[in-house]
């Protein structure tokens, strides 16, 4: 396609324009880099037509308790999970008793302006920075699971958060974007990890034995792998991680070994999850399990709804293959989907809770 000299002097005016808008209070920064700036842009440009329109949330501030500690919030991003990204960052400021504390810290593997301008123009009060993912870091270690939304490479990229944030980033919440948080995120963020690099909810009810294949429980060798340790199911789309902890002990590396096994061998079924299994499964800090109320996307396969455990909630999770606002969107939402719906930033607002 040729293009004329306004054509193309247009293209290199909205291009320098949007880069300059990256620089305005954030940073894009590539892996293992933090790039600074004194530019500065006061205009917020709206996303365009074709990009999905997400209502202004409001400002969020501090109570007069809060003190300056921040809280960083890692989080993938990516345009197929932005509407429930935007539902998570919504419901943890909402809910925040010093929501100017909390830092996010995007992931992402293709670089999608819409998505970033969309995230200015709807939380212009939020501190965030995006920070580049590469994909062909894992691309040739990611064996097939059982959905192909598991094999994405962006689904892997939590284990090289040490790698990718800042080196001020000591400790990090990770979470899915398939989550609501209904309770002050601090109190997940205050736990103590009692040394351990890792804390998330555990459910040793679970049959732990499912999440690995009989090539690997009769292989005398790998069978062995959890030898002093009482393995617990976890689920990796809520953790604290110490940061500097995993840097020190390598722990990119532990996983990444388990997934080199997995392309010789066929060890497990699933994506990301299982080699976290393999590292910590029995050696990380037990998290309530009121911070992972999961599982509510229904199971792997077919979607199907599931109601809500018993016991205190302070975080529900999308967990499985339904999606809430795509349920509510075909009007054939679950019974749990209506506890995301008041999160839900998408305009025009479809559906509501009277349906």
């Amino acid at each position: 396609m040729a293009f004329g000299k306004s054509s193309l002097h247009g293209l290199l005016s909205f291009l320098l324009l949007f880069s300059l808008s990256l620089l305005h209070h954030h940073h894009v920064v590539a892996a293992g880099t933090v790039t600074t700036t004194s530019i500065r842009l006061d205009v917020v440009r709206k996303p365009a037509p074709d990009a999905p329109i997400f209502r202004e949330a409001p400002a969020f501030r501090n109570g007069v308790t809060c003190n300056k500690e921040s809280i960083h919030i890692s989080m993938t991003l990516d345009s197929n999970y932005l509407r429930g990204t935007m539902a998570a960052v919504l419901s943890i400021l909402q809910h925040s008793t010093c929501p100017e504390n909390v830092e996010f810290h995007f992931l992402w593997a293709r670089f999608e302006p819409q998505v970033f301008l969309s995230i200015r123009s709807t939380f212009p009060y939020l501190k965030f920075k995006i920070y580049r993912f590469e994909s062909n870091r894992v691309r040739g270690k990611i064996s097939k699971s059982i959905r192909q939304a598991l094999d994405q490479p962006l689904n892997y990229a939590r284990i090289y958060l040490s790698d990718i944030l800042p080196l001020y980033v000591k400790r990090v919440i990770y979470l899915d974007s398939d989550i609501v948080v209904v309770d002050d995120i601090a109190k997940l963020w205050d736990v103590d990890l009692q040394g351990k690099v890792l804390a998330a909810p555990e459910y040793c009810q679970a049959n732990f034995s499912v999440y690995f294949t009989n090539l690997f429980w009769n292989d005398p060798v790998l069978s062995r792998t959890f030898e002093g340790r009482k393995p617990c199911y976890f689920n990796t789309g809520v953790m604290v991680m110490d940061v500097e902890k995993w840097r020190e002990g390598k722990y990119t590396q532990k996983v990444e070994h388990w997934m080199t096994i997995q392309k010789q061998k066929r060890i497990y079924h699933l994506g990301s999850l299982p080699p976290f299994l393999l590292v910590l499964a029995g050696d990380l800090k037990s998290v309530d399990h009121r911070w992972n109320q999961h599982g509510l996307g229904g199971d792997n396969l077919l979607g199907k709804c599931r109601s809500l455990h018993p016991g205190p909630i302070s975080l529900l999770h999308w967990s499985g293959k339904g999606k809430p606002w795509l349920r509510l969107d075909s009007r054939r939402p679950c019974s749990v989907d209506h506890l995301w719906a008041p999160y839900d930033l998408y305009r025009p607002n479809t559906h509501s809770l009277e349906e």
